[in-house]
């Protein structure tokens, strides 16, 4: 049975790969001229990779590391210690760590909190652990319920400190959903802790050896089209074609370069598309659909990434750094991290810039600028004296909407992937699944696409 599959992020390529596996034939549709959508690489005329973001493999993502497996590719990530390490501003380049032991969750968690005396006091530490026991006592239902509250609304509510939320959430939410503690849901960084605190390499991180175009796109491309599927990438669609009783007919896409408007006709139908260009392309016929009119309630957040080459070394850390800068709250040399990127003399850092809303239609100027000042802040001894690092070149990436921005009540309008339509269905990490925006929620989504088809039509 043909799938049409307009999309070919993480969530299409694994509906598609998924799809293969129980015997349907995908043909996916990609506007780009390079796979990954939101995690999507390209090279530069000096040879040098840059992203979409900074992609980190939790052990907690159980659907993108059984991908991993079953692509046989599980050596392409490069584990780090089990750690989370904050830097320290006011120390100048000190950094302080949650070491994990090698002990059963929750008690490795519980032993990283409570041996990490730089930012946190003991008093602090336990009202904040008293605060997460419904959490974790009552589990996902609870989170679930806690989306009414901002997480500075449940901080407040469960009498935890503000001072846990400034030396450690901030950071966390901004690199979670690039948003602010006093706008994010509860339920998105309860969720993060849950899993975090519940198995036992939850928190563990791993960086992909090389580009996610090459190591993990392109894999993925290779698995489909050896089973008989399709991926045409600079090919969009460019309208949803019903029939007279509002199924759909076909999609309706053209090349980028050129080549003349087609119509892909399928048996089923897959929008694999981020939520925003979605709605752009929804019938009208749909749009008084009570499924598709929730959609209005989600839209992405702007995000901006940044990678900056120095001529000398900056860090020699091996590892995603968390910083309460005002502006970066994550990053990584990515020099150090990525086999592929490696260089032993020079610093490639890889940071995000966020909250990103008032910045995102800067001019790239602008935005370098006020990055230096605060990489200044985070490197103050390579910016002093005579041998200051020189910035050699950079590459700014914006994505004015990436993931669905997880404002309290998103819940609500996070849609299944089985519509009304008998025969379209819905990939991303928007719809509906436990694990919000995210890589692994993309995947997840995309398996569930793929696991309603076979249902709906069995071979």
């Amino acid at each position: 049975m043909l799938v049409a599959i307009s999309g070919a992020g993480l969530a299409g390529l694994s509906c598609a790969k998924y799809l293969v596996d129980n015997g349907h034939t995908p043909l996916i549709v990609e506007r780009q001229s390079v796979p990954g959508g939101k995690i999507a690489a390209w090279k530069d005329k000096d040879g040098d990779w840059y992203e979409t973001g900074l992609h980190i493999f939790f052990g907690a993502y159980p659907n993108l590391l059984q991908l991993f497996k079953e692509l046989d590719i599980e050596d392409h990530l490069q584990w780090k210690t089990h750690s989370m390490i904050f830097n320290q501003l006011e120390n100048r380049e000190t950094y302080s760590r949650f070491d994990f032991p090698d002990l059963p969750a929750p008690i490795n968690g519980m032993v990283a909190i409570l041996r990490n005396n730089d930012m946190l006091t003991w008093e602090e530490k336990i009202k904040f652990g008293i605060g997460l026991l419904p959490a974790i006592i009552k589990g996902q239902n609870y989170v679930e319920e806690m989306d009414c509250y901002s997480w500075s609304e449940w901080i407040s509510k469960q009498n935890i400190p503000s001072r846990v939320e400034k030396e450690v959430f901030i950071a966390m939410s901004k690199a979670l959903n690039f948003i602010n503690p006093d706008e994010i849901s509860a339920t998105i960084l309860l969720t993060a802790l849950n899993r975090f605190l519940q198995e036992k390499n939850g928190s563990k991180m791993a960086f992909l050896d090389g580009s996610p175009t090459e190591r993990l796109c392109q894999p993925l491309i290779d698995y489909i089209t050896d089973k008989g599927g399709e991926v045409r990438l600079n090919t969009s669609l460019k309208e949803i074609l019903l029939t007279e009783d509002n199924n759909v007919k076909g999609f309706l896409v053209g090349g980028r370069n050129g080549e003349p408007d087609q119509v892909i006709e399928a048996d089923a139908y897959i929008s694999a598309m981020p939520v925003d260009p979605l709605k752009a392309k929804l019938p009208k016929a749909w749009k008084e659909l009570e499924e598709f009119k929730k959609l209005e309630g989600l839209e992405g957040v702007p995000v901006i990434n940044l990678h900056l080459w120095f001529d000398k070394k900056l860090t020699d850390i091996d590892h995603l750094l968390f910083s309460r800068s005002d502006l970066l709250s994550v990053y990584a040399d990515m020099s150090n991290t990525c086999r592929e990127y490696s260089d032993p003399n020079k610093s490639m850092l890889e940071l995000i810039l966020a909250p990103a809303q008032e910045w995102i239609n800067k001019s790239d100027q602008t935005i370098i600028d006020v990055t230096m000042m605060e990489i200044q802040k985070l490197f103050p001894q390579h910016f002093e004296g005579k041998q200051k690092a020189k910035l050699l070149k950079y590459h700014i990436v914006r994505t004015p909407r990436s993931v669905y921005k997880a404002t309290p009540n998103r819940q609500a309008h996070r849609p299944s992937q089985r519509t009304s339509i008998p025969n379209f269905y819905l990939a991303g990490d928007y719809t509906m699944q436990k694990y919000l925006g995210s890589m692994e929620g993309a995947v997840l989504s995309g398996k569930l696409a793929a696991q309603a088809i076979v249902k709906d039509y069995p071979i």
